[in-house]
């Protein structure tokens, strides 16, 4: 979508809510947009993601916010004239009703890539109309509904009132998700059926004096052959919608686009066989939806021009001896047309004729209107090509001679090649910085995502944010009056007599016991200092502090003792010991820094896990009667010798606390979540 949708958001929010509702909208939806462009595109699911974090914040419904960015978009376009546009569609509600799929086909001379949806009224009375809206867009129909009242109510001075009377894959919430894949016709349309409740009787009343104005019945019936004059690029269509007539220009360009068909071919074909519907969208193009659509109101119609896979030059188009073109409309006479057509062969006179240049290399593109003729039950196309200037005309292997005399369309092509050549010149080089920029930041962003991973791997989050900030390296050295370390110990029995598989199946062990512990850390409560070897080693209370840290440490290490005994590797087991007490920790070195803790807690700490056993958590004396105090169970394992500190009391930890377990989780769930808000 266009940032002109998300403009009118931001004004009206800040102007109705203000600025920190509007900022903390952009957090909560997790949008990286501070501005929005006019003319750039932004994705579909800023829109309802904005209007969910609203609601969030505000208290109200998600679909009162999507109501109100629809009311919010009418009165912001108002204040660039387009609601004149509006206006200038008819005296009346129904008048523009009908009109909306014409307003955005003229505005995307403006906006160029705008996807718009396809509107039609399928039934209109004095109390109000059956609206039918398609999209390729999910969980807008509520936007659409805002847009609606506003206009009734600001321009038509129209109170509406508005319900969804069915809906076929319109999701609530938006478009996070991508539309569902039909095997049959891609992408699956988001249909809305909606009834709008008004005052339409004035509208009804001047419809019916214009069904019985005296000047119709006067009017002496038109030909065929002149109609089709009037409107060369023109085609009737029969209720099995193959092509019972056609223009003279239309055959022509048919012609030059298929040179390996006969021009009698395109007559008795269906026009789907040639012809792609382009708008509206999301109908299916046969006989009864289109008679359906084109009864109640006048809707343009685009048909695009299939283009032979085999057609490489103009083998040639027929023409008479007195040089008009040839139209083979068999069974058809002056006010007459007959649902049999006849594929004889040319009549006498008509001449091969090579027109040079006629190959385009660019389907024709038709507009115009589908109207049903019920004295004859047929539909009958009048229009003309869409052509913006020259260059384009001469794409589609057309000249100025093959447009309508009585129409705009050459006066258009002219203007256009003035201006047109240079604006679309300009809006292509905008547009191609606005994607470049748009890709440049993009890749910044992915960078400086995988920078932050990168350093937050090596450095704690809190500290690399202080550095940051110009913090001095030497200033991120912190003391600690009591923290809890952790090591452990992968140790395996190897079943390999070659010394590389046994180094690959070392490798591959460790992975797979390390990836398991670290699933197990979760900052602020726990940070993982650094593996050496088949060592790792995690601590509690640093740099975060957590006066829960000994609990931390301890339900850390029973629940690595159960991840070594789940991995369902043979022969793989640990050794763990902890130990509380103060550090010194801080930032060392400058190509690959690192935090590093230092001292006789770490020591001491290294020498519980060398000196437990597999599968056992060896604990110190100082940290065991804590645990006790906590509903631990540990059992006396007796005095070990530690190196530089002689011999020592060590306790096995055999499992966490029963009775007090559940309101100990309370409480560490509680204080985590009051960390994470602090340090996040």
């Amino acid at each position: 979508m266009y940032g002109m949708l998300l403009e009118s958001v931001q004004h009206f929010v800040q102007l109705e809510f203000g600025d920190h509702v509007w900022n903390r909208a952009l957090i909560v939806a997790q949008c990286k947009h501070n501005v929005f462009n006019t003319h750039q595109q932004y994705p579909d699911n800023l829109v309802p993601d904005l209007a969910a974090a609203l609601a969030e914040i505000t208290g109200k419904q998600y679909d009162h916010f999507m109501i109100f960015f629809g009311r919010c978009f009418v009165r912001f376009f108002s204040n660039f004239g387009y609601d004149d546009m509006i206006k200038a569609t008819g005296r009346y509600f129904c008048d523009f009703l009908q009109s909306v799929d014409n307003i955005h086909l003229q505005m995307r001379y403006t906006y160029r890539k705008m996807k718009s949806p396809s509107m039609q009224i399928t039934d209109i009375d004095y109390n109000g109309a059956i609206l039918i809206y398609r999209s390729n867009r999910s969980g807008f129909s509520k936007y659409l509904m805002g847009q609606l009242l506003e206009i009734a109510k600001e321009i038509y001075n129209l109170d509406v009132k508005i319900r969804i009377v069915d809906s076929i894959n319109d999701s609530i919430g938006g478009t996070v998700g991508p539309i569902e894949l039909s095997s049959k016709t891609g992408l699956k349309s988001v249909v809305v059926k909606f009834r709008l409740d008004f005052d339409n009787h004035e509208y009804m009343q001047n419809s019916l004096r214009m069904k019985t104005h005296p000047s119709q019945v006067s009017l002496k019936p038109v030909t065929t052959e002149m109609l089709l004059e009037l409107f060369p690029f023109g085609m009737i269509l029969n209720s099995e919608m193959k092509i019972v007539a056609a223009g003279n220009n239309l055959i022509e360009s048919w012609s030059s686009n298929n040179d390996n068909k006969h021009p009698n071919e395109l007559i008795g074909s269906k026009i789907t066989k040639y012809f792609k519907l382009r708008r509206p969208t999301g109908i299916v193009f046969d006989f009864s939806n289109v008679r359906d659509v084109t009864t109640l109101q006048a809707v343009l119609f685009e048909i695009q021009l299939i283009r032979s896979k085999n057609s490489a030059s103009a083998k040639g188009l027929v023409r008479t001896e007195s040089g008009r073109n040839f139209r083979p409309l068999n069974g058809i006479t002056g006010d007459k047309i007959e649902d049999g057509v006849s594929h004889d062969n040319l009549e006498p006179g008509m001449l091969a004729f090579n027109r040079r240049g006629s190959q385009g290399i660019k389907s024709i593109l038709l507009k115009g209107e589908m109207r049903y003729i019920k004295d004859i039950n047929m539909l009958v196309f009048l229009c003309s090509p869409l052509i913006n200037n020259l260059d384009e005309m001469s794409e589609m292997g057309l000249y100025l001679n093959d447009l309508n005399f009585h129409g705009l369309s050459r006066e258009m092509v002219f203007s256009g090649f003035k201006h047109y050549s240079r604006l679309d010149l300009m809006c292509e080089r905008e547009e191609q910085r606005a994607e470049e920029l748009e890709t440049s930041l993009s890749l910044a962003d992915s960078w400086k995502k995988q920078g932050d991973e990168l350093l937050y791997s090596m450095i704690p989050r809190s500290v690399a944010d202080r550095l940051r900030n110009g913090q001095d390296p030497l200033a991120t050295c912190q003391t600690f009056e009591e923290v809890t370390v952790i090591f452990a110990e992968v140790q395996e029995i190897s079943f390999s007599n070659d010394a590389i598989q046994s180094a690959m199946n070392t490798v591959n062990t460790l992975n797979s016991a390390f990836s398991a512990f670290d699933e197990l850390i979760q900052s602020p409560m726990a940070y993982k200092v650094e593996t050496v070897g088949k060592v790792y080693m995690a601590v509690s209370g640093a740099p975060d502090e957590n006066p829960l840290h000994m609990q931390t440490v301890g339900d850390l290490s029973l629940q690595m003792l159960e991840k070594i005994k789940n991995i369902g590797i043979d022969g793989v087991t640990v050794k763990i010991g902890f130990h509380s007490g103060p550090v010194v920790a801080g930032i060392v070195g400058i190509k690959v820094p690192r935090y590093c803790l230092f001292g006789d807690t770490v020591n001491t700490a290294s020498r519980m896990e060398s000196s437990s056993e597999s599968n056992r958590i060896q604990v110190s004396g100082y940290t065991a009667k804590r645990l006790k105090k906590l509903g631990y169970k540990l059992t006396f394992r007796g005095l070990v010798s530690v190196k530089g500190k002689g011999e020592m009391e060590t306790f096995w930890l055999e499992e966490g606390p029963e009775n007090d377990f559940d309101s100990r989780k309370r409480s560490t769930s509680g204080f985590k979540n009051k960390l994470k808000n602090i340090f996040n």
